[in-house]
């Protein structure tokens, strides 16, 4: 998949990195994102989405991603790294197995229950971007 962006005004300075294995789901949360003005980049691992931290860091403006992934990393461990590099950077993680507590990310983060509503999905991400506001 390649990096979708949103056509006009962007509602923030940056990008979603949106880290999901499931195919449809990244799918339908980038598209639900887009449709709300937000530029999004879609990886479909955590392996893919460090590397893609690597060289794109400073587009990033907020990490959502899943927990449980195949790969030598897992969502949690997505979290850590990007919260200890970039720990003015909002974190908002999904699950419908674990917490962040329970599977030991060490950083504040927003969390949503997996399955969810379209509108606590737009409400939390809404509400980590609020709560990491660029000074």
């Amino acid at each position: 998949m390649s990096p979708v962006s949103t056509t006009g005004e962007s509602r923030l300075d940056g990008l979603i990195l949106v880290v999901e294995d499931d195919p449809l789901i990244l799918e339908f949360l980038c598209e639900i994102l887009q449709e709300e003005g937000f530029a999004v980049e879609p990886q479909a691992s955590a392996d893919a989405a460090s590397v893609y931290l690597e060289r794109h860091s400073n587009k990033v403006r907020l990490l959502l991603t899943d927990i449980t992934m195949p790969g030598k990393l897992n969502g949690a461990d997505l979290a850590n790294q990007f919260g200890d590099r970039w720990p003015d950077k909002p974190i908002m993680i999904m699950s419908g197995f674990e917490t962040p507590k329970s599977s030991g990310v060490r950083h504040q983060v927003s969390f949503i229950k997996k399955p969810w509503a379209l509108g606590q999905l737009l409400d939390c991400v809404q509400n980590a971007l609020d709560s990491h506001k660029t000074l």
